[in-house]
């Protein structure tokens, strides 16, 4: 089994991503798989609404000159997708949002090709707006037939600009523990 990890932060070492390694920890003491893809700070174009992906029905995006498609065949392989960003102005970042809207819309109009997987959000935030970032998130995985992780808490960590400091929120990270725990125990039970 397989957890793929995306991360919308264009800090490649930034809270986030140090949130992400957290929940990984969990996950491979679990036996999971885990890989882990930068999405933040790439060149990945928003959803054209062109439909060409509804009349060809490929099981990929008509827009091919970015990493879209490679990354959406990543998702595709993976038994659980960890979707993670810091809170840009209340709401996720603008390339983990362009591959949410193209990867719902890919997968919806291909036979639901994310039904039954199992997802968790991860957000990273400084002061405010998290809620909703992680609402952002959750959305493509109650829109595409997934399983929604939860944990003893929302799935978010407080950390300032550097990126630095989210590993002192200790109920932010505990409660990464816990996500990856939890993350596992469905995946085995869906397996």
């Amino acid at each position: 089994m397989k957890v793929l990890a995306l991360n919308g932060s264009p800090r490649k070492e930034g809270n986030t991503h140090k949130m992400i390694l957290k929940v990984f920890e969990a996950l491979e003491t679990e036996g999971i798989e885990t890989e882990l893809v930068h999405v933040g700070g790439k060149v990945i174009r928003g959803c054209l609404s062109c439909y060409k992906c509804i009349e060809r029905k490929d099981r990929k995006c008509a827009t091919g000159n970015d990493m879209f498609n490679e990354i959406f065949e990543k998702m595709l392989g993976a038994d659980g997708l960890l979707l993670a960003s810091p809170t840009y102005f209340a709401d996720i970042t603008p390339e983990l949002k362009a591959v949410i809207d193209r990867a719902g819309f890919v997968s919806r109009v291909n036979g639901q090709l994310f039904r039954h997987k199992v997802g968790a959000a991860v957000v990273s935030l400084r002061r405010g707006g998290g809620v909703h970032a992680y609402d952002s998130i959750n959305h493509l995985y109650q829109i595409c037939s997934m399983f929604i992780v939860g944990s003893t808490y929302w799935n978010l960590g407080f950390g300032g600009r550097t990126g630095d400091e989210v590993p002192n929120d200790k109920e932010g990270m505990d409660n990464m523990i816990d996500l990856g725990r939890s993350m596992a125990y469905l995946m085995k039970k869906l397996r």
